[in-house]
């Protein structure tokens, strides 16, 4: 018996908000890198979470990234601060990751597709969605995407709830309902683990409004994340790798805390 913890976290700032003109001409206008500004703030976040679970008295032990490069910069930050050697005093008062030595054996990293940015036009934009019909390879090999991460981080034996980037012109209640049932695919695959998922700000307001009810998320900031909290119980005797039951999962975050803003709804 133990308790599961989930962490889902938005990537950090992103180009072409900051230049518009970012994507003209560009073979993926999908994807944009992080600005300067949303490495740092990756970082500085992703030492806040190491720090924060550490004072609760838990750790993560495996990374799950949406496939898109904003979310793989923001997460490789992220890995390098939950990896990172220093004590957590020594690690917050360090402004980057620049020769910071890692115990890459803390983590295991892979891509998860259903953590995708929504695949619709309100989420890509025009430019994008006057290409997105013809476009047949969103991303490169799985390889390559794996590159931005320390080798040893790497889960060569995980494979993706989704095998593929979801199909273009999801609605936005489609993809919501994605981000909630791959969150919780993943936990139900890792119940022993507890998991950062990094993702798109409509996956961490899923991940706050699906799981209680009756809230009306109203921001979700560049690198915001939602903490998910839930028992797990294994099956006598079945070990492991065995069946288990688990509690529905709460949510730990209170609006405002981590950069998510959310209230009751409204019953007018």
């Amino acid at each position: 018996m133990g308790m599961q913890r989930v962490v889902v976290m938005r990537h950090g700032d992103r180009l072409d908000h900051a230049e518009p003109i970012w994507p003209a001409n560009k073979p993926r206008p999908w994807d944009p890198p992080l600005t300067d500004a949303g490495l740092l703030r990756a970082w500085t976040v992703g030492k806040r979470i190491r720090a924060a679970a550490a004072a609760d008295g838990w750790a993560v032990h495996r990374v799950l990234v949406s496939p898109f490069l904003r979310c793989r910069q923001t997460a490789s930050r992220a890995v390098a601060a939950l990896c990172a050697v220093p004590d957590d005093a020594a690690l917050l008062a360090t402004d980057h990751t620049a020769n910071v030595p890692l115990d890459t054996s803390r983590i295991k990293v892979s891509i998860e597709y259903g953590l995708s940015e929504m695949m619709n036009t309100q989420a890509m934009g025009s430019i994008v969605s006057k290409v997105a019909p013809s476009v047949t390879k969103w991303f490169p090999d799985l390889l390559e995407l794996e590159a931005d991460f320390p080798a040893a981080t790497i889960d060569h034996s995980a494979e993706p709830i989704y095998p593929e980037v979801p199909k273009w012109e999801e609605s936005i209640l489609e993809a919501r309902s994605r981000y909630a049932s791959v969150i919780k695919g993943l936990a139900d695959k890792y119940p022993h683990e507890n998991l950062l998922l990094v993702t798109h700000g409509e996956g961490v307001g899923a991940s706050v409004s699906y799981f209680e009810m009756g809230l009306e998320i109203y921001d979700v900031e560049y690198c915001a994340y939602s903490v998910l909290e839930r028992q797990v119980t294994m099956e006598p005797g079945d070990g492991q790798g065995g069946s288990f039951t688990a509690d529905s999962f709460k949510v730990l975050t209170k609006s405002g805390t981590t950069g998510i803003q959310y209230a009751p709804m409204s019953e007018s």
